[in-house]
């Protein structure tokens, strides 16, 4: 699967349950670890570990398990690993604090209505 079809796979899953604030951040040309981050937010504990079941449900049916699941039980800041693609689901808190966005200002941020459609 390539990346391009891994990020709209992941997007999709996070548009459907309501994700706040998603951004895809393009960083192939940055970094060889990944060659897209997706950044969200979610109103609650709960809300974010179902947004992440989501993401690992919908890969995992297109064939593409999470090679790492981190902070799942903590519940501020989940990440999944699918090697092409991280996706951070983030509390509004902890996605404040670590501000990725920042970090990789540099990346190119691609429109999520050009991956997904209109939400």
């Amino acid at each position: 699967m390539t990346p391009n079809e891994v990020v709209k796979i992941a997007a999709k899953a996070l548009s459907d349950k309501k994700g706040k604030d998603i951004k895809v951040l393009k960083t192939d040309k940055l970094t060889s670890l990944c060659d897209y981050f997706i950044i969200c937010t979610g109103t609650s504990s709960t809300h974010i570990k179902t947004l992440t079941d989501e993401i690992d449900k919908a890969m995992s049916e297109a064939g593409e398990p999470p090679i790492r699941r981190e902070g799942y039980r903590s519940g501020s800041w989940v990440l999944l690993d699918f090697g092409c693609v991280v996706a951070h689901v983030f509390t509004e808190e902890a996605r404040d604090f670590y501000k990725l966005e920042h970090l990789w200002s540099d990346a190119e941020e691609i429109d999520l209505s050009s991956l997904i459609g209109p939400c």
